[in-house]
């Protein structure tokens, strides 16, 4: 299945920091295999997890880096998003889903030494629901 390749680099990417859409590929594999609705789920969900743990990564060892002239974020930056963290803490992670603020709270649950199995507890319920909304949306459109 060379499609769900292309759904799971997508997904992955589209977790990352890249401006990648992994919703749209999803919904044109379901309507041309609704019945692969399963298996196109565990994919597209299964990549944009393990995109979440590069971000979780590069969190982890970002610190290191925070006073050079190229580190992407300010000080200042990084000190609101990490006290930001603190306050809403790792329930914030289930909203990693969300296009925007996603992708940066998965960073900084890594520069904040988030314990890695409740990361990907939160992330994978946060994202698998995500896609699962969509394929249901997308099937009962189909179906209807």
């Amino acid at each position: 299945m060379l499609s769900g390749w292309g759904l799971f680099l997508s997904a992955f990417g589209a977790a990352t920091l890249l401006p990648l859409q992994s919703e749209a590929v999803l919904v044109g594999l379901l309507l041309h295999e609704p019945d692969a609705w399963l298996l196109l789920l565990a994919i597209a969900t299964a990549g944009n997890v393990l995109g979440s743990v590069v971000n979780w990564l590069l969190g982890r060892g970002i610190e290191h880096l925070r006073d050079k002239r190229w580190f992407p974020f300010s000080q200042a930056q990084l000190d609101k998003a990490q006290q930001r963290y603190r306050r809403y803490g790792q329930w914030s992670l289930l909203l990693s889903w969300m296009p925007v603020i996603g992708d940066p709270l998965t960073l900084i649950a890594g520069i904040m030494r988030e314990p890695f199995w409740r990361f990907m507890l939160l992330v994978t319920v946060a994202k698998a629901g995500r896609y699962l909304v969509l394929v249901l949306l997308t099937l009962g459109w189909v179906h209807s």
